[in-house]
């Protein structure tokens, strides 16, 4: 069945509700993991979607409890709204952990794409305002250089991305005071230390590959646990960015599964 949003109370952010859903999975655990899942969009999609997205069914069949923020509603997909709005998700989700899993569930925060930009700089503000709440970050190809200028970003124009991810980047910092905010490009943040542990993942055929691994090895230098992957081209990684299915769900499920036992060992 199709997961509904629904509007709960005390999720919000500036007066303004913060509708979510909640994906159903396997619960394997008494005090299963609490995803706060971030579409990716290109900061371009201000309606609220009603198709699943398979990075959140994944996560939730791997025994995640996954909630899904609409975001971009509430904050027209401009910064620092729209990362002020997840940071309001997941310190909501924080204070709600009975409510969705356990009082000892663990935090995580999760974005593709765009989402993934959101993900990194709410994870930046919990590092720095919610001390010990987050158990870890899930970045999925996170849309976090607004420069565009890899190697492999050269790529965008074979899937068709780099006018929506261009004409995104321009919306997302329009109100911005440049793009130089930590919160905003988490690449050009010059102080990682501390910040949750990261599982990262992104493909050999990935446009967004360069800046994607650059961040997890300025992560890893900062004393940051990481945990990398990099799909072969033959996973077909990239529909992530149509939200298109692959055979990269059941290995993004045993490499979620991993990252979080290792946490706990």
């Amino acid at each position: 069945m199709m997961a509904a949003w629904d509007n709960i109370e005390d999720i919000a952010w500036a007066g303004l509700p913060i509708p979510i859903r909640r994906y159903e999975g396997a619960i394997a655990t008494k005090a299963p993991p609490i995803v706060l899942y971030l579409r990716g969009s290109a900061f371009q999609d201000d309606g609220r979607p009603q198709m699943e997205r398979p990075i959140g069914r994944v996560l939730s069949e791997a025994g995640a409890v996954v909630v899904e923020a609409d975001y971009g509603s509430a904050s027209s997909n401009l910064f620092p709204q729209a990362m002020e709005c997840a940071f309001m998700a997941l310190k909501s989700l924080s204070g709600r952990r009975k409510q969705f899993g356990s009082a000892r569930s663990p935090l995580f925060i999760a974005g593709d794409e765009a989402g993934g930009n959101v993900a990194a700089g709410a994870a930046l503000k919990a590092r720095d305002q919610l001390p010990g709440e987050l158990s870890g970050q899930i970045l999925l190809s996170p849309m976090i250089d607004p420069m565009m200028a890899t190697q492999s970003f050269r790529r965008a124009d074979e899937i068709g991305m780099r006018e929506k991810w261009s004409d995104g980047w321009s919306r997302y910092l329009r109100s911005a005071c440049g793009f130089q905010h930590p919160y905003a490009a988490p690449c050009l943040c010059s102080r990682l230390f501390g910040v949750a542990p990261a599982l990262v993942v992104t493909s050999d055929d990935d446009p967004l590959h360069d800046e994607v691994v650059g961040y997890a090895e300025r992560l890893a230098a900062s004393g940051v646990s990481v945990r990398q992957k990099v799909f072969p081209e033959s996973c077909g990684w990239t529909g992530i960015y149509k939200g298109d299915s692959g055979k990269w769900m059941a290995s993004l499920r045993a490499e979620f599964s991993g990252f979080v036992e290792g946490l706990q060992a």
